[in-house]
């Protein structure tokens, strides 16, 4: 399954001992399709992982994000998500051609976490403050 995440140490549950934090690079993110993307996101948030994105996703595939954990809440299971973005960077940084075509860059950091673990203390253009509880 692409969303699997590997067990690096083969013991118990490494969330008992602290939280756990996947940071997923834009390369390994690039190959999946949205919906993949999006599986691979929500299966660790909801093993109580924090996870990192290097590159961000596409307003469409946020939004899409957002749906499908509508869906997916149950109060005794999955509170849902927690989902905070650096802003994008100044439009001269996109190319022409992303310009021309009305893309939005996905060069951003985005976190995501269970909503139950998660709050943004503070957020601004260079800092996102973040506390995380342990389950």
């Amino acid at each position: 399954m692409p969303g699997a995440t590997p067990d690096v140490d083969g013991g118990d549950d490494p969330a008992d001992d602290g939280v756990r934090i996947d940071m997923i690079s834009g390369a390994r993110m690039e190959g999946l399709t949205s919906m993949e993307k999006i599986r691979l996101i929500l299966d660790g948030v909801r093993e109580g992982n924090i996870v990192i994105l290097e590159e961000g996703l596409s307003p469409d595939e946020e939004s899409k994000l957002i749906e499908v954990t509508m869906t997916e809440i149950s109060p005794d299971d999955f509170t849902g998500i927690e989902i905070e973005t650096y802003p994008k960077p100044d439009s001269g940084s996109q190319s022409f051609l992303d310009k021309l075509m009305g893309r939005e860059s996905t060069q951003k950091l985005t976190v995501i976490g269970p909503a139950n673990r998660i709050e943004t203390l503070h957020k601004d253009e260079n800092l996102i403050s973040t506390l995380v509880s342990r389950k």
